[in-house]
């Protein structure tokens, strides 16, 4: 295997395929990344046998074809650090030696055999449709922000997709929670579209999150009930799925909660930020006083003291005092479009329903907590 290719054109396939792999496994192999020269092109190839990642790039110099593995993060760590630009020269010297030119750098990188590495199997029964990948990206940013992190409770820890019909209009539906709170968005799919339920494991969605900032087109999607796979450009992403049920997560939402208490967006968020300052861990609540014609925020710390600050607001109801996970009202916010967060209550020990102007297709549900 013998080719030349730009630094730029293969440093970014290269870390993409460094988020794949597992930093401890116990299998050597798993730590490579699979370079394969053929067809004027190259194709590179990770995986940690739940994900598989891999990314064509076209070669105008390939002199001679090849296939062999290398250590993912030693060629990631070479690429980075040589000069934006630069030509690097790739030459497979025997099966376990890869030596790598450019300018006054040499390297010799070790190989393992490329028959060793855990090749994907064809999956031929897959349902496939394509979506804008700027869409895509909109669903998992807007719902990764409540993906639990409690492993005894796996079915949790990732996204829920599913196609949903509302009034005759079908969706694609993207659901998250760790039972304090729930973000949920979706988007209008073709009622054709025939789509498997699943549960999207939380690394394959940030990996996809990575790939989706760098594409604007559209992304071609397939799955079953046990894989779904992601062809954007020149790069695939084939994931496993979340082998469990998912919660039925209508039972949670509110609707009956008539209080409506409208805040501009930025004052809600940089308040919070402040007042928060007491408490470097968000662990302490964040009591809201809600009046008619303004929110006052306030944070008791008993180890390091206490903050508040008064915004303006409107609520059309008798006061309310209610407190919660500041954390999570930042991170809600940070997912509004509008210049106004719309937070509507019932009670003070019931969940509010926090809805968009601008996205009316997309909403979260947070828990209280009690101090």
């Amino acid at each position: 295997m013998e080719f030349t290719i730009n630094r730029d054109a293969l440093l970014k396939p290269v870390s993409h395929a460094c988020g794949i792999i597992e930093k401890k496994t116990t299998i050597p192999i798993l730590s490579n990344i699979l370079i394969e020269a053929k067809d004027s092109k190259i194709k590179i190839t990770a995986t940690d046998l739940d994900i598989i990642y891999s990314e064509e790039i076209p070669l105008e110099n390939l002199k001679k074809e090849g296939i062999t593995t290398t250590s993912a993060t030693t060629l990631h760590d070479i690429l980075r650090k040589l000069d934006s630009n630069v030509k690097v020269d790739f030459l497979l010297q025997d099966t376990n030696k890869l030596k790598l030119i450019s300018g006054n750098s040499k390297f010799n990188l070790l190989c393992m055999p490329s028959d060793n590495f855990p090749f994907p199997e064809e999956d031929k029964n897959l349902s496939t449709f394509e979506i804008s990948a700027t869409e895509l990206s909109k669903l998992l940013n807007k719902t990764k922000i409540a993906i639990s992190n409690d492993e005894t409770r796996h079915y949790l820890n990732g996204i829920y997709f599913h196609k949903i019909n509302l009034s005759n209009k079908f969706y694609l539906s993207a659901v998250a929670t760790d039972s304090h709170r729930l973000s949920s968005s979706r988007i209008p799919i073709d009622s054709s579209i025939n789509f498997e339920s699943i549960i999207l494991p939380k690394k394959t969605i940030f990996q996809l999150i990575s790939l989706l900032e760098q594409n604007t087109g559209k992304i071609k999607i397939s799955n079953n009930k046990s894989k779904i796979q992601f062809m954007l450009g020149n790069s695939l992403l084939i994931s496993k799925v979340i082998d469990g049920r998912f919660p039925d997560y209508n039972k949670v939402i509110p609707t009956d909660n008539s209080k409506v208490l409208q805040i501009k967006l930025n004052d809600f968020k940089n308040s919070i930020e402040r007042v928060t300052t007491v408490s470097s861990d968000h662990k302490e609540g964040l009591k809201m006083l809600v009046s008619k014609d303004s929110l006052k925020l306030s944070v008791n710390n008993p180890n390091s003291g206490d903050g508040s600050e008064n915004i303006k607001a409107q609520f059309n109801s008798d006061d309310i005092e209610i407190s919660f996970n500041s954390r999570y009202l930042i991170d809600i916010a940070s997912q509004i479009e509008s210049d106004s967060i719309l937070i509507n209550l019932k009670d003070a020990g019931s969940p509010v329903l926090i809805n968009d102007n601008v996205d009316k297709n997309s909403f979260h549900v947070v828990m209280p907590m009690k101090i």
